[in-house]
């Protein structure tokens, strides 16, 4: 293995096993998609990973034994993560759709693997990890010998599709999923989304138990309506989905149909989030419960939007519409802001409106997305709940 020098700086939180390699962590920059040794200036060794750049850094560390990575290292990372999640296997009647194994989480930064009902989707996240995909794969299908199926997706820039079947035989066409008891229509190999963000499942599950019974909901860039299925399951009488693209209107009927659900019933906008904010303000509309969910970053013609930058104007763009003692639900996956700042933006948007509230519930990833202790930036997800009055 070719060995690759660590900046003084650098090797304290290195020690510490945080996991993660930055480009500034390097003495000098190294081109090579095999394993490698980290080590100190003076040559101490530090850990076995790899180089590959990706959104988060340009590496990553996965073992601190100082031996090759091999297919008993990969097939006993992938065998703990499934014990880990015991719990979920036990529970498929109710959830046969979860995070099967997540990257550096359970041990290897880079990939992720979800479980649809048997099926499973395996996500490349830079191209050095993808070069030692026939060994992964491999460990794969010794570590999970019930797997019906394997697809991939390729979420780094490459030439090859970013969605392909692999092994196995394939699924169904919609493949309907189970939720906390609630059907969702998905579709293994339609891009790099399948028709449901899993991380979500305990917010959508607080839905469903009948957080928003009763209510009118208004579901911001709601995808495939997801949240909006989950809030008529658990009694809401009427749920407004909005989203740009073309296909949420299809797939939200789908949804609702597949769970017996009249999508008639129920509104479904195909329009700018921000548009229709603003006509819905002009008819002087207002809901019991508003979801806000939008992409880290997304653009639209010449505007954009991002979370870092825009989530007060969107918050302050909802709060009109919002019922006294309504509830906003506020989420994000964006990683680049915290915890705490992200409260702060949506609490001061929240008093400048001269509006009181009380804060119900933070969500942070569901436990089958496993985060490394020594890694705490990877529990991306922040969802916050309040009662607004």
């Amino acid at each position: 293995m070719q060995t690759v020098k660590l900046t003084n700086k650098a090797v304290k939180k290195f020690k510490n096993h945080y996991p993660l390699v930055s480009e500034e962590d390097l003495q000098t920059s190294v081109q090579t998609k095999e394993w490698v040794r980290f080590v100190t200036p003076q040559g101490q060794f530090i850990g076995v990973g790899y180089l590959g750049k990706q959104n988060k850094g340009c590496g990553w560390i996965i073992s601190h034994c100082d031996d090759a990575i091999s297919l008993p290292f990969i097939i006993d990372k992938l065998k703990s993560a499934k014990n880990k999640r015991r719990i979920y296997f036990e529970w498929l009647e109710q959830t046969s759709a979860f995070r099967l194994f997540n990257g550096e989480g359970d041990g290897l930064g880079g990939i992720t693997i979800d479980y649809y009902d048997g099926y499973l989707v395996i996500s490349w996240y830079n191209a050095t990890i993808y070069h030692h995909r026939s060994l992964i794969i491999e460990a794969i299908q010794q570590a999970y010998p019930f797997l019906k199926g394997l697809y991939q997706k390729i979420r780094f820039s490459s030439d090859e599709p970013q969605s392909s079947f692999i092994s196995g035989q394939q699924a169904e066409e919609p493949l309907i999923i189970k939720e906390n008891g609630v059907c969702y229509a998905t579709y293994l190999n339609e891009g790099l989304m399948t028709g449901i963000f899993l991380d979500q499942k305990n917010v959508r599950n607080r839905l469903v138990q009948g957080l928003a019974c009763g209510c009118k909901v208004l579901n911001t860039f709601s995808y495939t309506g997801a949240f909006s299925i989950a809030a008529a399951m658990g009694g809401a009488y009427q749920t407004v989905s909005v989203d740009l693209a073309h296909r949420s209107l299809a797939k939200t009927k789908e949804n609702f149909t597949i769970n017996g659900l009249n999508s008639s019933d129920h509104e479904i906008r195909v329009i700018d989030v921000f548009e229709y904010l603003q006509w819905a303000r002009k008819k002087q509309l207002s809901f019991d419960v508003i979801i806000l969910d939008p992409p880290s970053f997304a653009r639209n013609g010449k505007k954009t939007f991002s979370v870092a930058r825009d989530y007060g104007k969107l918050v302050s763009q909802v709060l009109p519409l919002l019922k006294e003692n309504g509830i906003l639900i506020a989420s994000t996956n964006a990683a680049n802001i915290s915890l705490e700042k992200y409260q702060h933006t949506i609490e001061q948007v929240i008093r400048q409106q001269k509006r009181s509230f009380n804060l119900k519930a933070i969500d942070r990833l569901p436990s089958d997305f496993a985060v490394d202790k020594h890694f705490p930036a990877g529990n991306y997800l922040k969802v916050l709940t309040y009662d607004i009055h």
